[in-house]
């Protein structure tokens, strides 16, 4: 049942939000040189690495780690990446990763391909069985304000607790959060 909703919601979020994706995608080429789109390589269901798309918010040859791990996240963040960040905007390509399922609507948030300290904690308490979400449990409690081993034990309790009813209000929080910007630290 949560396959089908993620390809539906996935699908109908495609659709209805193609003009604003457009115009996103626009406005991030005419505000620095490079793509639209960055790949990122994430971590997957049972660990698998695939690629991840979202808006640009960072200039073109930003290391590929964490902001966290930047000596100057500030320096590297576009303007509009700022807003897009806050809002959570940039997130929306992941629509995309949805739809060809490697991600679903509400999951444990894909980690960076060298986040060895947050994939193996995920391991160790069964969390890699999840497909990771374009929102999740943690993102609603804390987002970047959160310590790792707090994100892992959110998305323990996320696997223990998931049902449609769970994911809707994990929805519905991350709507507020995007609208206020809570916890979103770069």
């Amino acid at each position: 049942m949560k396959r089908v909703v993620d390809i539906a919601g996935a699908l109908a979020g495609l659709v209805l939000l193609s003009p604003l994706l457009l115009g996103l995608a626009v406005a991030v080429r005419l505000e620095s040189p490079g793509p639209a789109l960055h790949w990122s390589k994430r971590i997957g269901r049972y660990n698998r690495i695939f690629r991840m798309p979202k808006f640009r918010t960072m200039r073109i040859g930003t290391p590929d780690v964490a902001t966290h791990l930047l000596a100057d996240p500030e320096a590297w963040v576009t303007p509009l990446g700022r807003m897009l960040r806050r809002t959570s905007l940039d997130e929306l390509p992941q629509l995309w990763s949805v739809l060809v399922g490697h991600m679903s609507l509400v999951g444990p948030r894909p980690a960076l391909f060298n986040q060895d300290d947050l994939v193996a904690l995920r391991t160790a308490v069964g969390v890699e069985i999840l497909r990771p979400g374009l929102t999740g449990w943690a993102q609603i409690n804390g987002r970047d304000e959160l310590p790792i081993p707090e994100k892992v034990k959110l998305d323990r309790e996320y696997l223990e607790r998931r049902s449609l009813a769970f994911d809707l209000k994990i929805i519905a929080g991350t709507a507020r959060a995007a609208v206020t910007g809570r916890g979103v630290s770069h």
